[in-house]
């Protein structure tokens, strides 16, 4: 059996090192977005998490480069209303903030009176995954493959993961697994011909209700690009339909560009 991967190892309380895991595309010795979205999912949920509220909005900025080092958490709450929780999270490398996450969470309650408009959305899922790999990707050019090179094309894409692990020995909850999964927004908005040119600076994550099951799938709704700025938009998917959005804002970073047909990891022969 293969052990299960994942991000930190907790060194203290609020300290962590990033494992080979967090390693990103971008350059030597930078942590990637989803080992970053992801630990600081666990640890707001972890520390203000209630099962009276739904976590409904994770905003997270990923304003400095983070490295391999040892990472230091920060929480805080901003609100603790009787309807509305608002707490959050920083991120800090050698006495400096690289990222920080607001997570919104809103009391669970009945629905109001009436119907409401529900766009019309349908994810098709793999006739069969494969369940030694953690990611499936797909496009409306080529299909289901078990490789995100397949997919250097111009027509629409998704994924459908199943979520390393942010700590050793600590599966993720419902929440983290949506939180690390929506990162990939980035991945199915600006995978073009060449590969991925853009480099997210955010993501927004708003769901409706958590996913119910393991396997979560991001498929794009939206692509927008001028002057080197990206706007990418998703839904999320578990097996039982849309769970939320996600929403990415990017700029160009063509010197560090990710082929992934050629050379995934182009800083490794610099």
């Amino acid at each position: 059996m293969t052990a299960r991967k994942y991000y930190f190892v907790q060194t203290d309380r609020d300290t962590f090192a990033p494992t080979e895991s967090a390693q990103s595309h971008w350059g030597p010795d930078h942590l990637n977005g989803p080992s970053l979205v992801g630990l600081m999912a666990r640890l707001l949920e972890d520390r203000y998490g209630n099962s009276d509220f739904q976590p409904t909005r994770l905003t997270v900025d990923l304003f400095r480069a983070a490295r391999g080092v040892p990472t230091e958490s920060k929480l805080s709450v901003t609100r603790a209303g009787r309807r509305v929780h608002t707490s959050e999270c920083e991120l800090v490398q050698d006495g400096v903030t690289v990222a920080r996450a607001v997570l919104v969470q809103y009391r669970r309650c009945a629905p109001p009176a009436g119907q409401e408009w529900v766009a019309p959305v349908e994810f098709s899922r793999p006739a069969e995954l494969n369940e030694s790999r953690g990611i499936n990707a797909g496009s409306d050019e080529v299909g289901w493959t078990n490789s995100i090179a397949d997919h250097q094309n111009t027509s629409r894409k998704r994924i459908l993961n199943r979520t390393i692990d942010v700590f050793e020995g600590d599966c993720n909850s419902p929440f983290v697994r949506a939180a690390v999964t929506a990162e990939s927004t980035s991945l199915v908005t600006n995978l073009g011909t060449a590969g991925i040119g853009y480099i997210n600076g955010d993501l927004t994550l708003a769901l409706s209700r958590l996913p119910q099951d393991e396997w979560i799938g991001v498929q794009a709704d939206a692509h927008w690009a001028a002057d080197g700025i990206s706007v990418g938009t998703s839904t999320l998917f578990d097996a039982a339909g849309p769970i939320g959005s996600g929403m990415i804002t990017a700029v160009s970073n063509q010197t560090a560009q990710v082929d992934f047909q050629n050379n995934p990891f182009p800083h490794r022969t610099r």
